[in-house]
């Protein structure tokens, strides 16, 4: 199961184990253009034989969709088109905050903190789905 934290500029990834147990956090995309990036993640798919991919869902508070929520239903769709894999969403709400608060707490370097947020967020969106609280919508 490969997990994914959409952003402006990046792309957060993160791994669960066949188990469906660990969310671990896998790596960092730089955002490339969309056929690029629906490339690099069905790579990232097809390397890790991932069986469902999982994808943060931007919402408001009111909980409707964020601006970069129809930004991530359409990377689902997309993705699910190039894969043939399923798509799952999961309110991604404060991943990136509780993520940042993690690495603050570990002491982690601004420079680090940069470079590791958004895998650690794409985890806390794939623990999030693995705990049930994930959403089967397919795309």
């Amino acid at each position: 199961m490969l997990a994914l934290d959409l952003g402006e500029r990046r792309i957060g990834v993160a791994l669960s184990d066949e188990g469906r147990t660990i969310a671990q956090p896998l790596t960092v995309l730089a955002r490339a253009g969309r056929d690029k990036d629906v490339a690099a993640i069905a790579a990232l798919a097809a390397e890790h034989r991932a069986g469902l991919i999982v994808l943060g869902l931007p919402r408001q508070a009111d909980d409707s969709l964020a601006p970069m929520g129809e930004k991530a239903l359409t990377l689902g769709r997309r993705l699910a088109r190039v894969t043939g894999l399923a798509v799952a969403y999961v309110d991604e709400f404060e991943t990136t905050v509780e993520a940042h608060a993690a690495m603050l707490e570990g002491n982690a370097s601004r420079q680090k903190r940069r470079s590791a947020v958004d895998k650690l967020a794409a985890a806390l969106i794939l623990r999030r789905y693995l705990d049930g609280q994930g959403r089967e919508e397919i795309a």
